[in-house]
């Protein structure tokens, strides 16, 4: 099979997605975008001003400036398990506190597999080989507090693709591509904040975040002239512990996000450093905020201090219907013991009207994590003790 044709597979698999993002032809390696932790997958796919464990570097990496100590974890998922094809998603996450550098050091794996595809001649339908399609990238990042509220956080990112392993006939192009990109982010966690109409003193129970992820030239299989933008995004988010004690925790955590990305009628698009104002200003400023995603979730945790703490977590995910109409319902729960814990998370859109056999219904990730030697004052949304 050509890898074009692999590519408009692909493609049709990401439509499934969103179309917004991916009917339109927007942006490539949409992979980018896909929550990659059962927690925040828990929680209606929000986490920018909560931010509080390895994922950061997704989410908002200026939250890791917050954290201390050591983290590894790993997610597992089967990617859209209605198509029943051989779609998974991995990611790993490392970061550690280095005092020397007044800050963190993180990094990530991200590798999405796409299945294999069987390879036919120019001629003739008959199969001749097969190959394997996949993205990934690494990321490796920095952060650090640059006030006792206020925390920065920047990461690298090397953006590999590989629709297919070689042209077939006379083809252009091999069928992958690399590019990189860059993310920038902000946290705002006030020590103490009072409310004067409540006179009540609300720091360290609230954060807010701001994301600007896949800053980027734009990535090309062919040439420069087909090239195709990556999915710059824009995360702004809020994180409310509302209350917290002995035995128990509550969160509240709230996000918006908007791909900043400007395609015209001709498939023309604007460099990433252009789209950042142009994809505020291309339609109607109502048209714009309707293209804004909302995701909001809440975290419970039970917590038996030295001894083991359990979650439970709901979300709702919303996005116009006229901007990709993804609608869905999140669940999960999670565990942690000593320095070890476990999550898992739950995609339902048979709550919306038509969402029973959408491709995302159904889908489940899980997630393995290792963490020590942080401080309780370091998290957010976590317990006392953990």
């Amino acid at each position: 099979m050509k890898f074009i044709k692999s590519f408009f597979v692909l493609s049709f698999v990401f439509l499934m997605m969103g179309k917004s993002v991916y009917g339109q032809g927007e942006a490539a390696v949409p992979f980018l975008l896909l929550a990659p932790d059962s927690r925040g997958g828990g929680m209606g796919e929000s986490g920018t001003g909560l931010a509080d464990n390895a994922a950061a570097i997704f989410w908002n990496p200026a939250g890791i400036a917050f954290l201390t100590g050591t983290e590894f974890s790993v997610t597992h998922s089967n990617w859209l398990p209605q198509f029943k094809l051989d779609l998974f998603y991995d990611y790993l996450t490392y970061r550690q506190y280095f005092e020397e550098l007044n800050g963190s050091v993180t990094s990530s794996i991200t590798y999405m597999n796409y299945g294999e595809f069987v390879r036919t001649g120019p001629d003739s339908p008959d199969p001749i080989g097969t190959f394997r399609s996949f993205d990934a990238a690494l990321t490796i990042g920095y952060a650090t507090k640059i006030s006792v509220d206020w925390g920065l956080g920047f990461n690298f990112r090397i953006i590999h693709s590989n629709l297919s392993d070689k042209p077939t006939a006379e083809e252009q192009g091999s069928g992958v591509a690399t590019t990189v990109s860059f993310d920038i982010g902000a946290m705002w966690r006030p020590s103490s904040l009072v409310i004067p109409f409540l006179d009540e003193n609300i720091g360290n129970q609230l954060s807010i975040g701001m994301n600007l992820s896949n800053l980027g030239p734009k990535i090309f299989y062919i040439d420069q002239a087909q090239a195709d933008p990556i999915p710059t995004n824009f995360r702004l988010g809020f994180a409310y512990r509302i209350f917290n004690d002995e035995y128990n925790s509550l969160t509240m955590t709230l996000d918006f996000s908007k791909l900043l990305v400007n395609k015209d009628t001709t498939g023309q698009s604007d460099q990433f450093y252009k789209a950042l104002f142009t994809s505020w200003t291309s339609k109607p400023f109502k048209e714009e905020i309707r293209d804004i995603v909302t995701s909001a979730g809440l975290e419970y945790w039970y917590n038996i201090p030295g001894e083991f703490a359990f979650g439970l977590r709901s979300g709702i995910f919303y996005e116009d219907p006229s901007y990709g109409n993804r609608k869905f319902m999140t669940l999960g729960a999670g565990i942690r013991y000593d320095i070890y814990g476990f999550d898992f998370s739950y995609i339902s859109t048979s709550v919306f009207k038509g969402g029973e056999n959408h491709p995302l219904s159904d889908t489940l990730r899980f997630t393995l994590l290792v963490g020590w030697g942080a401080t309780a004052e370091s998290t957010v949304g976590l317990p006392r003790g953990l």
